[in-house]
């Protein structure tokens, strides 16, 4: 039986892991929470509470595992919290694993003025966020290199999905229309982020990255109105980014402006988006929530 273990079970592990425990593998989730623990159990992933004061577990479920996914973000006080407290461990039985995936961002690629990028351009962050996602693929890379460790990085856009979109803030009339002339950037549906990640376990490459978007970069703007549109609510007004009120992380997602091309994933991994642009994500996420009576 695979034995996938999440460092750091959060959104993109969530909706993965049912895919898998649906195809007869076991899913051992890594949170801090013991609520988010139960949660877990209840879904039918086996909890672990890491990090925590006993390593045991963890070193336990490293022992077991197949494969291993680490969505865990780095932080400046320790860069990436998994290879600060598990890099040995995961070096020592690194070619036991039949597949890593370590989940990154594009903004490791920083502001490109609007320009198509793909996995070949020069990682550039303009952000701390950005900076420490690319120390940490490096740290990551260190381990394919020195011990085989087959890792694949996955730079993931702008992730929505279930409980991640803009209608609630539309039907409240909290919804705004930040507009930046030339700000564009890439989304990928949260289940589509899923798909990426078990097409490349069906066709491992390690030591691969890959930009996991879909087809449409669009201004952040252009989401907003359509979601208005879906809705049959009135269009938020427009507000001037250099004038409009914003909170200091709100405004440094405007710092980068960039295409970033889907190509890898498509040619070498065969995925086949089930949500190819906004437009088509977002009227399936309202036809969810209507089904669900939200």
């Amino acid at each position: 039986m695979p034995v996938m273990l999440t460092l750091g079970h959060g959104y993109c592990a969530a909706h993965l892991a049912p895919r898998l425990l649906a195809r007869g593998w076991r899913v051992i989730g890594a949170t801090r929470s013991p609520d988010k623990a139960r949660a877990l159990a209840a879904s039918g992933v086996e909890p672990l509470l890491w990090p925590g004061d006993d390593p045991a577990p963890a070193l336990e479920a490293l022992s077991q595992a197949t494969h291993l996914l680490i969505s865990a973000a780095p932080n400046p006080e320790e860069g990436d919290p998994v290879l600060a407290r598990l890099r040995a461990p995961i070096a020592a039985r690194a070619g036991d694993f039949s597949w890593v995936g370590y989940l990154s961002t594009t903004g490791v690629y920083g502001d490109r003025g609007g320009a198509w990028i793909d996995e070949g351009a020069e990682r550039r962050p303009s952000t701390a966020r950005g900076a420490l996602r690319v120390a940490a693929e490096d740290a990551w890379s260190a381990l394919w290199r020195e011990r085989g460790l087959p890792l694949h990085i996955f730079r993931l856009a702008g992730i929505y999905g279930p409980g991640r979109g803009p209608f609630a803030k539309v039907r409240a009339g909290k919804a705004r229309r930040i507009v930046k002339p030339g700000q564009v950037f890439s989304r990928i549906h949260v289940e589509d982020v899923a798909r990426t990640l078990e097409a490349s376990m069906a066709r491992p490459s390690p030591g691969a990255a890959y930009n996991v978007c879909d087809d449409l970069p669009a201004p952040p703007e252009d989401v907003i109105a359509e979601a208005a549109r879906l809705l049959g609510a009135p269009l938020p007004p427009a507000e001037d980014f250099e004038t409009a009120e914003m909170t200091p992380m709100a405004r440094s997602f405007y710092a980068e402006s960039k295409r970033t091309s889907n190509r890898r994933i498509r040619e070498e991994l065969g995925v086949e988006l089930a949500y190819p642009d906004y437009r088509a994500g977002l009227a399936a996420l309202l036809a969810e929530e209507r089904a669900a009576g939200g």
